[in-house]
């Protein structure tokens, strides 16, 4: 009914019954009490949402000692590639096969196999037989190590899902142990090179160039590890960047001193090619390490986790030489 006075205090009673859940008039209700207010304050909203990122530091000496590791790497697969002969190329296989078991033990330790015993058991006769054949085959060709290196990995699958627990981690990790296979045979394509005319040339270049653009690159980052690459990766941009650089051109002086084919410019390709390699294996093991660690992972054996990227780089290298020396150079 209407009212004669629209704000009357007998209608103001009746609006309020009509609305239940509305606050009641007056001042206590014009404004909610603070205990009612369940919403989140925005602090804690931005605490739970925006965590701190830890960064990982660099460490000059570790940097320097890699540095050094990757130098004397790169020493030994290029005097042993040039003091090679007919009937001088067990000391060098030797030398290989010593490398190939330092490379399998980092890998091996680093990646987890499953029935780690057995596959890298299974590598390191992969290994031997490679490099046997890469020394005493009637020629020098690389699709005998390419069977070699699947018939390894075959054995050493077979021997990871003969375990029931083994079994269920075989089918995630089939990727590893090809990685571990292939890591341990690419080191024998360089006695095949020391095998062919421009070969022991070949391995000189590259190996120069990834050696030089390792070393330069972990000296850089004991010195000046700017901009960084990610804050849970220890290396800086800077260094991968001048070590490519120096790496590329060392190769250039080597080839300017060698006999045709190579020249200059054709030095400078084999070790820009050769230096980016191995910069990115070696920074692709970073960030593995990164990535276990963020997934709360058991921290790898120090000597194996330091070791693993020179020697994966060198042996990406020296595939890396094995197909220039016959898509490129010839």
């Amino acid at each position: 009914m209407p009212q004669d006075d629209p704000w009357d205090a007998e209608a103001s009673q009746q609006v309020a019954r009509m609305n239940p859940g509305r606050p009641k008039a007056g001042f206590y209700g014009a404004v909610p009490d603070g205990e009612d207010d369940q919403s989140p304050s925005d602090d804690s909203e931005d605490g739970e949402e925006f965590e701190e990122i830890e960064v990982v530091p660099v460490r000059p000496k570790l940097s320097v000692a890699i540095a050094g590791f990757a130098a004397l790497l790169a020493i030994a697969l290029t005097i042993g590639a040039q003091t090679t002969g007919p009937n001088g190329r067990l000391s060098y296989a030797i030398v290989l096969f010593g490398v190939q078991l330092l490379g399998l033990l980092a890998w091996t330790m680093a990646l987890h196999p499953p029935a780690a015993a057995a596959t890298a058991g299974v590598v390191a006769v992969t290994a031997l037989i490679a490099d046997y054949l890469a020394v005493s085959g009637t020629s020098a060709r690389f699709l005998p190590l390419l069977f070699v290196a699947l018939g390894g990995f075959v054995v050493a699958m077979i021997g990871q899902v003969i375990r029931a627990g083994d079994r269920q981690r075989a089918k995630d990790s089939w990727r590893s142990t090809l990685l571990i296979v292939l890591g341990a045979v690419a080191y024998a394509i360089l006695l095949v090179l020391t095998r062919q005319p421009l070969g022991a040339q070949t391995i000189l270049v590259c190996c120069t160039g990834a050696g030089v653009a390792l070393m330069v690159a972990r000296l850089t980052d004991a010195v000046f590890p700017k901009p960084r690459i990610a804050a849970q990766v220890p290396r800086g941009a800077t260094g991968i960047v001048l070590g490519a650089m120096l790496g590329t051109l060392a190769a250039a002086m080597l080839g300017s001193y060698l006999v045709l084919p190579f020249t200059p410019a054709k030095g400078a390709v084999l070790g820009l090619v050769a230096a980016v390699a191995a910069n990115l294996v070696d920074l692709a093991v970073n960030f593995g390490e990164a990535g276990r660690r963020l997934a709360g992972e058991a921290p790898t054996f120090w000597l194996a986790r330091h070791m693993q990227g020179p020697l994966g780089g060198f042996a990406l290298t020296a595939a890396a030489a094995y197909a220039l020396t016959h898509w490129y150079l010839t």
